[in-house]
């Protein structure tokens, strides 16, 4: 589901994907449904593609949001992404408690919670996907 949750430099908000063009993608803001192109010049990241670093390895951001949920109850952030850094910092070790403090900055702890909120207010909650058991997909295709 966030391989087609899109955030495009320069621009607020979030987008979802919904068609392709000749050296464009043709996206939709999740804050006023307007559609737009985004060019090949236009930095355009996938949610999907997006990791946190830790101390050890780097974790979907995926997993991140699905931990905030979880903190959160499926309810929008507890804590105002303005908030300040002290508080940002205290709220990210409460979520990913050995996230990286040297290369997660601030602002990337307001992103991920605004992203959070976003998708929280579009009822997109399901992070992470379901993985398929092997012998599900077996049955489905008998």
């Amino acid at each position: 589901m966030l391989k087609e949750i899109l955030s495009i430099t320069g621009k607020p908000g979030l987008f979802k994907l919904v068609n392709q063009g000749k050296n464009m993608l043709i996206v939709e803001s999740l804050a006023d449904g307007k559609r737009i192109p985004a060019y090949a010049r236009d930095k355009v990241v996938s949610l999907g593609d997006i990791a946190m670093f830790t101390e050890t390895d780097e974790i979907p951001l995926a997993e991140v949001l699905e931990k905030v949920k979880t903190k959160e109850n499926s309810a929008i952030a507890s804590i105002d992404p303005k908030s300040d850094n002290e508080e940002l910092k205290k709220y990210m070790a409460e979520i990913l408690p050995d996230y990286d403090r040297d290369r997660v900055y601030p602002s990337d702890i307001r992103k991920l919670i605004s992203w959070y909120n976003i998708l929280i207010n579009h009822n997109i909650t399901e992070f992470v996907e379901a993985e398929v058991k092997p012998e599900q997909s077996a049955k489905e295709t008998e």
